[in-house]
């Protein structure tokens, strides 16, 4: 509550002065018995009044949406300048209306003409600033979630900008991707709607073994890592039955992408163990590594 007071209370006073000014100007003038311009202290106060109520209302938006977010996904920066600058521009058209007395459609169309002309000569930067407002809208990620971007580009959000997005791969790589490029391109958010989900390694092991016993063999040691995710407990699958060997995938969840190179490290580590303890005549003729897609998370 004191931070929300304090974060409304300068915009509120500022509004409500702006206001009292506009309104009884003229009465103050006269009772004070100064020789001053009412017109101009109107187009003043009036000006000021519409400039401070859209701070005031950029303010109270911004807590609402803090409010009404999920604690550990951060509103990203983008929606809450979005609302101020639709609050500001609304406040220099009521300003325009205001000191040259013209109508709304009149205003709206001298403040086209120029948007038309800016557009034209900035349609590049204008096409990524759409493009990020569009991120800000629709929110596909936020600040702290990880991304993979044409499945070629990895890394953790920080920033969300008009004009671009910056990620912080898993090697500290700072990468600035404008918005447009971004929209334009397959994202895969790996923090949304759970930060968990399914990864696998694919393991070729030789006939002489059942399918059976390699199941349970490659299950127990995939389930061995503390690093990976309890719950659900990991299970093995086969996935072809070559010439050279049955393919297995095993299948187990990692806790957030971060831990993904971590998770299959472990669980590789832990199959080759068993592997070895168990001993011939079972020779490991390949052992695959790979990242599950996306839509395997639900699977």
């Amino acid at each position: 509550m004191k931070k929300t007071t304090q974060r409304t209370l300068w915009p509120l006073l500022s509004t409500l002065a702006s206001i009292v000014v506009y309104l009884f100007h003229r009465p103050a003038l006269i009772a004070l018995g100064l020789e001053v311009e009412s017109e101009t202290i109107r187009l003043l106060s009036g000006a000021a009044s519409y400039f401070f109520g859209a701070w005031l209302g950029a303010r109270l938006i911004a807590l609402a949406l803090e409010r009404s977010g999920p604690k550990r996904r951060r509103v990203p920066k983008l929606l809450l300048e979005l609302a101020s600058v639709a609050l500001f521009i609304a406040a220099s058209v009521a300003t325009v209306m205001l000191v040259l007395g013209q109508s709304l459609s009149g205003a709206l169309a001298g403040s086209g003409i120029i948007l038309a002309i800016l557009g034209f000569a900035i349609r590049n930067v204008l096409a990524d600033v759409l493009s990020g407002v569009a991120v800000g809208l629709e929110a596909p990620y936020r600040i702290g979630d990880w991304v993979a971007i044409d499945d070629t580009i990895r890394g953790r959000v920080i920033e969300i900008g008009w004009r671009t997005t910056r990620l912080l791969t898993r090697d500290d790589t700072y990468m600035i991707l404008p918005n447009s490029q971004i929209a334009r391109q397959k994202m895969t958010n790996y923090s949304a709607p759970r930060r968990k989900y399914r990864g696998r390694v694919e393991v070729m092991l030789d006939h002489r073994i059942s399918v059976a016993e390699a199941k349970a063999l490659l299950a127990d040691a995939a389930a061995r890592p503390s690093i990976i995710v309890a719950s659900p407990k990991p299970d093995v699958r086969v996935a072809s039955y070559n010439a050279d060997g049955i393919r297995y995938l095993v299948r187990f969840w990692v806790p957030s992408f971060a831990d993904d190179i971590d998770c299959r490290d472990a669980v590789l580590s832990e199959i080759d163990a068993a592997l070895r303890r168990r001993g011939p005549p079972m020779p490991v003729n390949d052992i695959v590594p790979h990242l599950a897609a996306a839509v395997g998370r639900n699977q």
